[in-house]
This record gives structure tokens, C-alpha cells and sequence, in this order.
């Protein structure tokens, strides 16, 4: 079993606290191991459970106080659980419980606006929603508007002015107003995604890969990882999109370009992800002047993304081995 779930996916680029738990069921197989040190490690991992729990009950809270569910048709993806757990890998320690629950409710906004624009406006719809975003105040436009986005757009101004007052009693405005810039970055890419699908139009590769790479930002080591999970994104999604109608993905971009087919370019796209790997590993034991846990965090976002999208999209569809990692972090109840 140990070799198994090795070889399922390797510990470098998995999270850290599937491995804690996985292998502390192996070390208690061991004949000769520690009885201390297991009890130890048992605590320590059900003392962490708890708070991640804990974590959990305050997002089900607010999700239910904000009732944005009552307020939309249902299009969009219910993934508070699905984001927390992935946060995990970024954000693991207890004490950074605040860290977790913000950035699931960060996640949860960036979620609904792409499913808006890719599920359910129209584009006329998704325009004005941009350009709110863009301005963070409802477009002159928006009295007009169905009363679902006006929802959204209340949804999302509200959590980041909340973010805000959280953070300026502590003089911590900074990383809200840096947030932001980032946060109008993703929506323009999301808008452009949503103009490429309503037009049925498949762009060149490196053209829908320059868009997609807006999405997070700009160091090599960064940007290296938005490409990984862009491209493991679509290959595990492709299937689900197309099912939508929605045809603008890598998969098929790089088919029309290269004239290939299918699998071809799955193999392709496959080589480009191990290639991400190379530029990750270099650039973690290159990079000089940053703190280690800068980098141990930007690792966490890397694994995060792996463990999500091996083999499954499994943040649309978190089951198989997803939901077998949620179940041991929230679920199952280590034996003291």
C-alpha cells in the first residue's frame, strides 16, 4: 500500500497533510515503531482536524447568512468544502485559520463569476458585470439587469469590502488594495473566455495560454504554476466543457492549430505540465532574497492544484480519490 499510493502521486506534489495521515497509518503497521511518537502524531493530526473543522462551521455560517444561493438560479458550483480542503496545502498550519477561511471566501467569489459568465449570461450580461468589477461599483447599466447579477455583483462587493474592514484595523489595507488589482486581472480573463465562447471561436494556443496566464500573475515560479493548472485544468475538464457547449480550452486549441488529434494533444499538453515541473523545481532551489515560507506557500498552491486535477477535475467533481482525501480530513476520526 505504501509503494501504491507512492506511485498514485509522489510526495513532492502532493499535500502535505494527506501525507502526514496516510503515513501514520503505515508507521502504526510497523512492528518496531514508537508507541510515543505515534500517539504523538495522532494528537497532533486530531488537534488540527478539529481546527480545520472548526474552519468549516464558520464558512457554513456566512454562506448561510449571505444566502447567495436563494438569490441565483441554480448554475453555479457549490465548492466551500472543495476550496477549503485545497487550501489546506497553502495555508495549513492552525494558527492560520483566518488565512484559510478568507481565501475559501475569495475563491467562493472568483467561482460564481465564472460560472456566471460561463454557465449562465448572456454576453451583453457578462460585460456589464466586468465592467462593474473593473470600476468595483455597479455599471450605470445595471439598473436594467436581471436581478440575479445585480445579486452577484452585491455578493461580491460586499465580501471584499468585508475583507477590507477586517484588515484596516490591523493597517493591512495593503494586501486587500494588491488582492484587488490581481482580482480585475482574473475577471478580464474570465470576460475574454466567456467573448471566445459565445463566439464559438477556438484562438491559437499561445494566445488562449497568454489569457489564461493573466489569471494569476507574473513571477517565473508563478507563473510557471498558473500554466500547470491551466493546462491539467482543461485536460481533465476538457469532456465536462464541451458537454456545456463551452469548445474553448487548451485541448482544442492546440487540435485546430496543430491540425492533431485528441490524443496527440493530450500528450503534448502532458509534456508541458512535466516541463512546468522542471521550471517549479529549478526555480524553488534558484530563487534567492525570498523568505522560505513565501515558498513553501507558492509549493502549497502548486500541490494543491495537483492533487486536484490528477486524473479528475476534481473541483467540479470532487469524487474517487477526492473525496476520499476530504473524508480523512474531515470525517474519519484517527484512533488515539
Amino acid at each position: 500500500m505504501h509503494i501504491q499510493n507512492a506511485l498514485y502521486l509522489s510526495q513532492r506534489w502532493n499535500m502535505e497533510m494527506l501525507v502526514g495521515v496516510k503515513y501514520i497509518s503505515f508507521y502504526e503497521q510497523e512492528e518496531d515503531h514508537d508507541k510515543m511518537l505515534l500517539r504523538f502524531a495522532k494528537i497532533s493530526f486530531k488537534l488540527l482536524q478539529l481546527q480545520y473543522i472548526q474552519d468549516l462551521k464558520i464558512l457554513t455560517k456566512w454562506y448561510k447568512e449571505v444566502d447567495i444561493a436563494s438569490k441565483l438560479p441554480p448554475y453555479f458550483r457549490h465548492i466551500i468544502i472543495e476550496s477549503h480542503f485545497l487550501i489546506q496545502a497553502v495555508f495549513s498550519d492552525p494558527q492560520l485559520s483566518r488565512a484559510r477561511i478568507m481565501l475559501t471566501q475569495y475563491y467562493t467569489i472568483l467561482t460564481i463569476i465564472d460560472d456566471t459568465f460561463d454557465r449562465y449570461a448572456s454576453l451583453p450580461e457578462a460585460e456589464i458585470l466586468a465592467n462593474s468589477l473593473e470600476r468595483c461599483t455597479p455599471d450605470h447599466a445595471m439598473d436594467n439587469q436581471p436581478e440575479y447579477l445585480k445579486a452577484v455583483l452585491n455578493f461580491i462587493l460586499d465580501t471584499l469590502e468585508d475583507f477590507e474592514k477586517e484588515l484596516r484595523s490591523e493597517g493591512k489595507t495593503y494586501s486587500v488594495e494588491a488582492n484587488i488589482e490581481e482580482f480585475k486581472a482574473a475577471v478580464k480573463a474570465y470576460f475574454e473566455h466567456a467573448k471566445w465562447a459565445h463566439a464559438a471561436h477556438l484562438p491559437s494556443f499561445e494566445e488562449y495560454m497568454e489569457v489564461a496566464e493573466v489569471e494569476i500573475g507574473v513571477p517565473r515560479l508563478v507563473k510557471s504554476i498558473s500554466v500547470r493548472g491551466r493546462l491539467m485544468n482543461d485536460i481533465t475538464g476538457c469532456e465536462d466543457d464541451m458537454s456545456r457547449g463551452q469548445l474553448t480550452n487548451s485541448v482544442n486549441c492546440y487540435m485546430k492549430q496543430d491540425g492533431v488529434t485528441k490524443q496527440d494533444a493530450l500528450r503534448e499538453l502532458h509534456k508541458m505540465v512535466a516541463d512546468t515541473d522542471n521550471i517549479i523545481n529549478e526555480e524553488l532551489l534558484t530563487t534567492a532574497g525570498v523568505s522560505s515560507l513565501v515558498l513553501k506557500t507558492v509549493m502549497g498552491l502548486a500541490q494543491s492544484i495537483t492533487v486536484c486535477y490528477n486524473g479528475c477535475e476534481g473541483y467540479t467533481r470532487p469524487e474517487g480519490k477526492i473525496k476520499e482525501y476530504m473524508t480523512s480530513m474531515y470525517v474519519d476520526q484517527i484512533r488515539l
